[in-house]
């Protein structure tokens, strides 16, 4: 069975859009290639882990830093406070597995203290920018995933 490639360029700009604005909200390039490979690792998106790696690189990324995200929770000598944060917070918006405010149990919820500890390294806006640039990449893993767009796929 052949799956569409297609992809609205009205879709396709107002992603785009979303994905610029929250780049640009958080103020920190590096780090919001970091978040988007780590949720496009989670999401076992081929075509936005090449895109993404890259990018990091010609962001300054190091080969360690992008070669150990998948365990960074390991590495503490490897990533910030700030950093181990934002990828906490990845983890837990992607999977969505996290228990209730109350219950700390059950699914579909990120953890207070999940949540809490993003928001000591992140004001209000950039963690708003920061959370809606880990949504839309999970938007963009689902969109790539569920059409099987290859590593270097075009796209409109």
């Amino acid at each position: 069975m052949n799956r569409t490639q297609l992809l609205d360029p009205e879709v396709f700009r107002a992603m785009a859009a979303v994905s610029a604005a929250a780049k640009k909200g958080l103020g920190d390039p590096g780090l919001a290639e970091l978040v988007m490979i780590r949720a496009s690792q989670i999401n076992h998106c081929a075509f936005c882990l090449d895109m993404h790696l890259g990018l990091a690189r010609k962001h300054g990324e190091s080969e360690d830093r992008i070669h150990f995200l998948g365990a960074w929770e390991e590495t503490e000598d490897l990533y910030s406070e700030r950093e181990r944060a934002a990828l906490a917070l990845t983890e837990a918006v992607t999977v969505l597995t996290g228990g209730t405010s109350r219950t700390k149990s059950g699914g579909g919820f990120v953890p207070d203290e999940v949540y809490e500890a993003a928001a000591k390294h992140f004001d209000e806006a950039a963690l708003a920018h920061l959370i809606a640039l880990i949504t839309v990449i999970n938007g963009w893993n689902r969109l790539m995933v569920s059409r099987r767009v290859p590593p270097g796929g075009r796209q409109p």
